[in-house]
């Protein structure tokens, strides 16, 4: 049993296909497929069953497969520990994100990291919940931020701030000069949301749900910067995170709701059993003091 076949068996299960596993792994399909084999037969055991172009564990394949992500994650913190040591010059390390967090966190503290240690090098990934946390399990992601609550026992979330869902409104719209906002206004208005994907735009529609308002949805987007610009165009309105008033962009009008503000806690996910580098940790470091100044100007 050789650490490259491990590596390829594991790609495979990711996949659930020989093709993209070969492209993950930067090498040839026959290849691969050729150190399946030998894998398969090193040990007696069949570990998929191949239908078609799709694959699928069988029962030694799934007994196997998390003791090959051990041994894996095992090789490459040992690697690593000994890349680092205790200089963080030269130290590179990994970052995910949520779109409706990277943008307002992460440049900041990226800033303050790198004006302090420049000769760390760090990788930022922007994308979905799903696919931050698949990354941090798979150690492809040292650290990933996104919005609770985390299902992942792999997982360890720590939370770092809590913030208002504020009601975002175009700056003449019927709601802007009312001093006290409910549920009940927003009956018939139509909202701008997040795409499905995102777990935000599903929160704001669960709030509205629970609270009695179902909202009239005009538009899904992918960006908080395009969900403000409609608003501001006046093509609805929309529950967006603290943080993004502070983006700077096109003026809307923020108003608190009255009877069961919503909320959002940020947390930075690592996983449990991983090794966790010097930088790494320094950049946490800087994230908890930064999402306090966040949460302070929140309240």
């Amino acid at each position: 049993m050789e650490l490259h076949q491990l590596r390829y068996f594991v790609a495979v299960a990711d996949a659930g296909s020989f093709t993209r596993a070969a492209e993950r792994c930067a090498v040839s399909q026959p290849s691969l497929s050729q150190q399946i084999l030998k894998l398969e037969r090193d040990l007696k055991q069949r570990l998929f069953d191949r239908l078609g172009r799709k694959v699928l564990l069988t029962a030694a394949g799934r007994l196997l497969l998390d003791r090959a992500v051990g041994i894996l994650a095992n090789v490459d913190d040992a690697r690593r520990l000994l890349r680092d040591g205790d200089d963080l010059q030269g130290a590179r390390f990994s970052v995910g994100a949520i779109p409706t967090i990277a943008p307002y966190l992460l440049p900041a503290v990226l800033e303050r990291h790198l004006r302090r240690w420049p000769g760390v090098e760090v990788t930022v990934e922007e994308d979905v919940t799903a696919n931050v946390l698949r990354a941090v399990a798979a150690g492809e992601l040292d650290l990933g931020l996104v919005a609770l609550p985390v299902r992942d026992e792999r997982l360890d979330a720590e939370a770092l701030l809590t913030e208002p869902l504020l009601l975002a409104l175009p700056p003449r719209h019927r709601l802007a000069r009312r001093a006290r906002i409910t549920p009940d206004d927003l009956h018939d208005e139509r909202f701008i949301l997040l795409g499905e994907m995102h777990c935000l735009g599903e929160q704001v529609l669960s709030f509205c749900r629970a609270s009695g308002c179902q909202p009239r949805i005009t538009c899904r987007s992918a960006q908080i910067a395009t969900i403000e610009a409609l608003i501001a165009a006046g093509q609805g309105i929309s529950l967006l995170p603290a943080m993004a008033r502070r983006g700077g962009g096109v003026r809307l009008v923020y108003r608190t709701l009255a009877d069961g503000q919503p909320t959002r806690t940020v947390a930075a996910v690592r996983h449990r059993q991983r090794y966790h580098s010097p930088a790494a940790e320094r950049f946490l470091v800087g994230l908890r003091s930064l999402s306090a100044a966040f949460e302070t100007a929140a309240e």
